[in-house]
């Protein structure tokens, strides 16, 4: 293998990623993003790979691996906190109807994925005055909860990239959470602009 490979995790720009992944990607796929309903462009995936939240395998087509914390927020009468829709800077709506979820960043472990999962989804919502200061006292992973899966399929967000989905599962209560129905906004990548419902 030569030396002078580009490693397919570090990349310089946004450009030089689009550069390299235009020699991997079926053309019609990789013009599709950010353009097609519910997709994410390049500079989506730069950011990604530049925060470490995901991983490229130099293959043809390339494989995201992107390790994910899932939280079951369960409340005191089993009630699950589900996450309705997402809806991008486009105004375009995705379906989710799962639990809460963020991708995990280098050398986190699943407890702190947890609690600034749920401090960037839900700390404009909890009503909780020591929030600010520390969530991790209104955090309860349940005992046992954990489990780990791993899926494979073709991504949503980048279509014709394959991806393979570390999924780290656990159940938790979060005090200060409205009974009713509420609306978070993420901004995770401000410049993306991306909201999401719960």
């Amino acid at each position: 293998m030569s030396q002078t490979k580009q490693n397919p995790n570090h990349f310089s720009s946004p450009l030089c990623l689009s550069n390299w992944l235009q020699l991997r990607l079926p053309s019609d796929s990789f013009s599709s993003w950010g353009i097609k309903p519910g997709t994410k462009n390049v500079h989506n995936l730069w950011l990604e790979l530049s925060e470490g939240e995901t991983s490229l395998i130099d293959s043809t087509p390339p494989i995201r691996t992107v390790h994910v914390v899932s939280v079951r927020i369960i409340d005191e009468n089993g009630r699950i906190l589900l996450e309705s829709h997402q809806e991008l800077s486009d105004g375009t709506q995705r379906e989710r109807n799962r639990p809460l979820s963020e991708k995990m960043k280098p050398n986190e472990t699943v407890e702190d994925a947890v609690v600034r999962a749920v401090k960037e989804e839900l700390g404009s919502i909890i009503r909780v005055s020591s929030i600010e200061n520390d969530v991790s006292r209104i955090v309860n992973i349940k005992t046992g909860s954990y489990q780990k899966k791993v899926e494979e399929w073709v991504s949503v967000s980048y279509p014709g990239l394959p991806a393979c989905y570390v999924l780290h599962s656990v159940d938790a209560s979060v005090e200060g959470l409205p009974d009713e129905e509420f609306c978070t906004e993420d901004e995770e990548y401000s410049e993306c602009s991306v909201a999401e419902v719960a």
